[in-house]
């Protein structure tokens, strides 16, 4: 394949000339306009790129963007990488609280949105010295800027995710980070020019970011689908002939549900999963409804992209497996004293090598805790991303996850913070204190539940506020009051015991675990 020797090179490319490299009169971006061939996406990238250029950035610039799926969305993180930018996506399902955090953390100069999404910022959510500018002053035809020739080793994106603790923070990657997670992915995933990849993930993750890059490296077309219901993926679907379907498991479990006619899911080739475990369960299921299409559980997480994937030929066998490491990633389990563990012996999952991100933006401290050395025995050299994870590895190579050892809340596919959820709860008054924690859920993987010290009587109001300050994803299901909440000895909230409480309290009123 042409992607195979591209790998080989040992100097990465700007990922900003990955169009450049692609076919010319082939589609690439496939929208319900008609799409652009990869001429015309080179092209687009070119002229956006200078027009970025005129507004007075200079280089390193943060560029922020808060879209849904347009054609200006997909452009820009190319876009701003040949303007020697730095691109910050926003997840389009955001607030304004989240959104105003973003502006200011990244100190962005330009923000590109839309009139609608501006009119809810209030004025002291955009810094000063950030400029909004709507996607329709963007071009994308005309004259514009060739690749540049920036270092590989460049600051090109930050992308915002929650942490254990605290507010989102900026997860810095490089041209490189980018070039060679969309090389790895094609490469894996057996990407031709005649795929067809449906993005419904948001572009603000990794993952969904990611479905642009390694489809346009394979010289493959991508369709990115905004949707509000399972049966506007399935019409999609039937839309382009899409081949290439990338999901979380919670909407492999809304899509079980829709009404797939027998000829529409026939041409998908390939599914792959991450942000979840999908259970034997939900894989015999997939198999039933999409018998000719491969199946890739993967595992990642936003600080080195992606480290295992699991092969389709070894799922049925190996069901609680998360497969081998990617091209291009070391993984290894390793001891608390950072000696590798034994086969079969729980280790904390640590990844190695160029997949590695710069760290987190102007976060030095949560950086050191995250980015160590690799361990010693280890191939690669360098920082290291230490993940918190305990996985095994079997005698066969292959790595089984066994537990997060954060207090992070996985749900519908999204990393929550705790403590962001616990800040808006307290924000309006109507608790006096709070613990957010993760439930299990058949659907969504998790689902938030919260233990609140105050009046029962506050909580319509206070469900109502949240509704407004929240996405979707971050509201609490499920509301637990008490007079006071349990504390340890030196006068701490016992997490421990309130996550133990709450859980025996859902489960007691019939909810399934």
């Amino acid at each position: 394949m042409r992607f195979d020797m591209i790998a080989l090179d040992p100097v990465p490319l700007t990922i900003d000339r990955l169009t450049a490299r692609g076919r010319v009169d082939g589609p690439a971006l496939i929208d319900r306009a008609g799409g652009l061939s990869f001429g015309q996406l080179e092209e687009a990238v070119g002229a956006a790129a200078a027009w970025l250029r005129s507004q007075g950035l200079e280089p390193g610039d943060r560029i922020a963007t808060w879209l849904p799926k347009t054609r200006p969305a997909c452009v820009m993180p190319l876009a701003a990488a040949r303007a020697q930018l730095v691109h910050v996506p926003v997840n389009p399902a955001l607030r304004r609280a989240q959104v105003a955090h973003i502006l200011s953390d990244s100190g962005a100069r330009l923000l590109v949105t839309q009139a609608p999404r501006a009119a809810t910022l209030a004025a002291d959510d955009v810094p000063s010295g950030c400029k909004v500018a709507e996607e329709t002053a963007v071009p994308l035809a005309g004259a514009g800027l060739a690749p540049s020739d920036a270092d590989p080793g460049d600051l090109v994106a930050i992308l915002y995710t929650s942490g254990s603790t605290g507010r989102p923070k900026g997860v810095m990657l490089s041209h490189a980070n980018l070039w060679l997670g969309a090389i790895s992915v094609a490469h894996y995933l057996k990407l031709e020019p005649d795929d067809r990849v449906l993005g419904v993930l948001p572009l603000g993750f990794d993952y969904g970011q990611n479905q642009l890059l390694s489809t346009w490296a394979a010289g493959a077309a991508v369709a990115p689908l905004d949707y509000l219901t399972a049966r506007d993926v399935v019409k999609a679907v039937a839309r382009i002939g899409a081949t290439t379907l990338a999901g979380v498991p919670p909407l492999w479990v809304q899509l079980l549900e829709a009404d797939w006619p027998l000829e529409t899911g026939a041409t998908l080739r390939r599914l792959t999963n991450s942000g979840g475990a999908l259970t034997p369960q939900l894989v015999r299921r997939l198999r039933e409804r999409f018998p000719r299409a491969d199946l890739y559980p993967m595992y990642g997480l936003t600080e080195a992209f992606r480290s295992t994937y699991l092969d389709p030929s070894l799922v049925d066998a190996q069901p609680g497996s998360i497969g081998r490491a990617i091209p291009f990633a070391e993984v290894m389990a390793v001891r608390p004293d950072g000696t590798r563990a034994a086969p079969d012996e729980p280790g904390e999952l640590v990844h190695a090598g160029p997949l590695v991100a710069q760290g987190y933006w102007q976060d030095t401290e949560r950086t050191a805790q995250r980015f160590r050395p690799a361990p010693a025995f280890a191939r690669s050299s360098g920082k290291a991303v230490w993940s918190g994870d305990t996985v095994v590895e079997g005698r066969d190579g292959l790595f089984r996850f066994v537990g997060r050892d954060d207090e992070m809340i996985k749900s519908a596919g999204h990393r929550i913070s705790p403590q962001e959820i616990e800040e808006a709860v307290l924000s309006g008054g109507e608790a006096r204190e709070v613990v957010a924690l993760g439930i299990p859920d058949e659907r969504q993987g998790q689902i938030v539940a919260v233990m609140l010290a105050g009046d029962t009587m506050h909580e319509a109001m206070l469900r109502a506020r949240l509704k407004t300050e929240l996405p979707y994803w971050m509201q609490p299901v499920h509301y637990f009051w008490q007079a006071d909440l349990p504390r340890t000895a030196n006068g701490k909230l016992d997490r421990a015991s309130i996550r133990d409480t709450v859980r025996r309290d859902h489960q007691a009123k019939g909810a399934p675990e």
